[in-house]
């Protein structure tokens, strides 16, 4: 996390946790008891509450500091992190969370693609997917709260990449989506959003053959895995390629006894 573009964020594992905890929970009061649970779980010292009071002031000391290395900086560290009765509120900007950035322009991102502008909604995904670089919540010890806070956002990621992806499917990027679709796929081997894009970008390309041996990869994966079937709009996907494929052997057949008869003339 930053505030005027200057770090705030300690390197001590348990301050960092603390700040993860403020952060996911930005503008609202985040409870003594919630900040002592996800620390300790249900074993917190006797000093749990002094103890994150050190926390607290350790990330307020590295706010000062950016507040002090701005030129336009104004404002305490206080007014960063409130203490309240019962706990602490993270006051920050909405530019200086990286989630919530990712939130707005996938919003953005999404109102674009309702209006039929492709191009912009395809930017405006690729812009809120360059807000998170690694790992979410990487380096911080995750507790039973943030593991939830981390779930949903890996899934609200997946499925920005998947909006992304799709509107430049819709914009004939297939080309270029292919390697970066078989790398996503080897990650996640039972996503089928992924191989149907994959299959999708892989047919248009002209390579049939390498989109149904795909297909044959996402069907043993999940009958492996999870004992299911591929979903009933990959089976038709698949259906169509191969009728595509059977279309196509025809007309090559037809034309080949067309120039023999004709050579025989």
């Amino acid at each position: 996390m930053a505030h005027n573009g200057e770090s705030i964020t300690p390197t001590a594992a348990k301050p960092r946790t603390v700040l993860a905890m403020l952060a996911m929970n930005a503008g609202k009061v985040v409870p003594l008891e919630l900040l002592s649970e996800e620390l300790w779980h249900r074993n917190p010292p006797k000093s749990a509450k002094t103890t994150i009071q050190t926390y607290v002031m350790q990330v307020r000391k590295l706010a000062e500091c950016a507040i002090r290395r701005c030129p336009e900086g104004a404002g305490q560290a206080k007014d960063i992190l409130v203490t309240l009765p019962g706990g602490y509120l993270l006051n920050a900007e909405t530019h200086d969370v990286d989630m919530w950035e990712f939130e707005r322009l996938a919003e953005e991102g999404h109102r674009a693609l309702e209006a039929g502008n492709l191009q912009l909604a395809a930017a405006k995904f690729a812009g809120a997917l360059d807000k998170w670089r690694g790992p979410v919540l990487m380096d911080v010890q995750l507790g039973r709260h943030l593991k939830v806070h981390v779930q949903r956002l890996q899934e609200g990621l997946l499925s920005v990449l998947q909006c992304r992806i799709d509107a430049d499917l819709r914009l004939g990027r297939h080309h270029e989506l292919i390697g970066e679709l078989m790398q996503l796929v080897q990650e996640c081997p039972t996503h089928e959003g992924f191989y149907k894009s994959l299959i999708i970008a892989l047919h248009r390309s002209g390579r049939r053959r390498e989109a149904l041996s795909a297909y044959r990869e996402l069907h043993t994966a999940l009958t492996r895995e999870l004992g299911l079937e591929p979903s009933l709009t990959l089976q038709r996907l698949h259906q169509s390629i191969l009728l595509a494929d059977r279309e196509t052997e025809e007309l090559v057949d037809t034309a080949y006894w067309l120039n023999t008869a004709m050579a025989s003339k």
